[in-house]
């Protein structure tokens, strides 16, 4: 392949041609994805990785953990220390991608400079949703908890005996509360929601998983919001008062959709792209927390903000980027976190029929309709969930199954002979029974 810098993509690639240009904005798990599908095919090709963060490619989930002592920061890189020097990537940090100008191929930063392209991937992913509230900008020490800069800060400022209050009881909320608990300090967690983690539970395993958390002294105020803030004291809808030291803002994120929006590309909640990661603009692609594709489960266009996924279509829009045809149609909502040593996971969507089981910890829930798994809540034993997120992602047919001994007892005896054998080795045999 040829070697050079290539402004336009319509330079025709061949004996003396110059080489193919990638940019991507985000130094994300997508990104990751991305670079190491473009090397698969494109050993020549020049990689520019642009970032608004100062960091190596890291593990956002990691953060609370980073708190909690579980991990540090060598160990939350995502790839190792010479990702970006063996795959030939010019990584620009501290720098902002504030427009993209679509008829000349060019990224526009925010220092004034210009980055050229011949295919261009934004996985820009998601920014923290702060909600007006009076007298919010007087309070001094206040944070998000979304990246390592936002942890690292916080960290700084906790100390022993503080009193901490954070609002929103969702994901975010949560992972916060559980990564700050080994300082010794009092959490209070505030939610206009009627329950925890009321986007992805219902209200049975949202009743089990506050009790556990309350055990470990969360202390809780629900279908309530934030009438306002005088100096360090809360005021609640039902003018309850709560004093605090440390103010954690978890509200929710919203996906960084502007570059393509502001230059007439097709957006919704996220940036819509379809099963190649393109987005309505030729020769952009779109991946991770940022873009909007289709739920399997579902049928329906949303934004699915998980690891996994945007590793997924990082990789399905670097293998276009670099000429293959490749399809990544295989994306639904999945969810798994641990909580003071519960674990909680979630998939799908939850409409159909439902078995249930629960025993004091442990809930299982399943929803099923159409011949087909749908979704499922699973909180404590999670150990056969991945039976479950593969009848789910496969569409498998559930007559083709024991789908009682399923719903009981997860494992490959539920299966057919043939899919055993194939699961087990990878055999494709046709003259194997059923």
């Amino acid at each position: 392949m040829c070697s050079g810098l290539s402004q336009r993509s319509n330079r025709v690639r061949g004996k003396g041609c110059l080489s193919m240009q990638y940019v991507i904005i985000g130094n994300s798990t997508a990104a990751v994805g991305a670079v190491e599908a473009i090397r698969r095919n494109d050993k020549e090709g020049s990689i520019v990785i642009i970032s608004n963060e100062s960091h190596h490619v890291y593990s956002r989930p990691l953060i609370s953990y980073l708190l909690l002592g579980k991990t540090d920061e060598h160990r939350m890189k995502y790839r190792g220390d010479n990702f970006y020097r063996d795959n030939k990537c010019e990584l620009m940090l501290n720098k902002t991608a504030v427009r993209i100008e679509p008829e000349k191929k060019q990224v526009i930063l925010d220092d004034g400079t210009s980055v050229s392209y011949d295919k261009l991937l934004v996985c820009t992913g998601s920014s923290p949703f702060v909600p007006p509230m009076p007298g919010l900008d007087e309070v001094k020490n206040k944070f998000t908890f979304y990246t390592l800069d936002d942890a690292r800060a916080l960290d700084n400022v906790l100390k022993e005996n503080m009193k901490v209050l954070i609002v929103g009881a969702g994901l975010i909320g949560l992972k916060c509360a559980e990564g700050i608990s080994k300082k010794n300090v009092e959490i209070t967690c505030v939610d206009l929601a009627p329950k925890v983690l009321s986007s992805i539970l219902d209200e049975e395993s949202s009743a089990i998983v506050k009790g556990h958390l309350e055990e470990h002294n969360i202390k809780f105020y629900l279908k309530q919001q934030i009438a306002k803030f005088e100096g360090n004291i809360a005021y609640l809808s039902d003018n309850t008062e709560i004093e605090f030291d440390v103010l954690v803002l978890a509200v929710g994120v919203r996906p960084n959709i502007s570059l393509i929006k502001d230059i007439g590309g097709k957006t919704n909640r996220g940036i819509i792209i379809d099963e190649r990661c393109r987005t309505s603009i030729p020769d952009i692609y779109a991946a991770g927390d940022c873009s909007e594709s289709i739920d399997i489960s579902s049928e329906e266009a949303k934004v699915m903000a998980l690891l996994p996924n945007a590793y997924m279509q990082g990789e399905c829009a670097g293998m276009n980027m670099s000429g293959v045809d490749f399809v990544f149609d295989k994306a639904f909502p999945m969810n798994s976190i641990g909580l003071f040593g519960l674990h909680i996971m979630t998939a799908g969507t939850y409409t159909g029929e439902v078995y249930s089981d629960s025993e004091q910890k442990n809930y299982k829930k399943l929803f099923y309709s159409n011949n087909r798994l749908n979704g499922f809540i699973l909180i404590g034993n999670i150990e056969k969930a991945g039976i479950y997120t593969s009848l789910i992602r496969e569409r498998t047919p559930l007559d083709t199954l024991n789908f009682e001994l399923i719903c009981k007892m997860p494992g490959l005896m539920a299966f057919s002979r043939k899919t055993r054998a194939e699961k087990l080795g990878g055999i494709k045999n046709e003259s194997i029974g059923a």
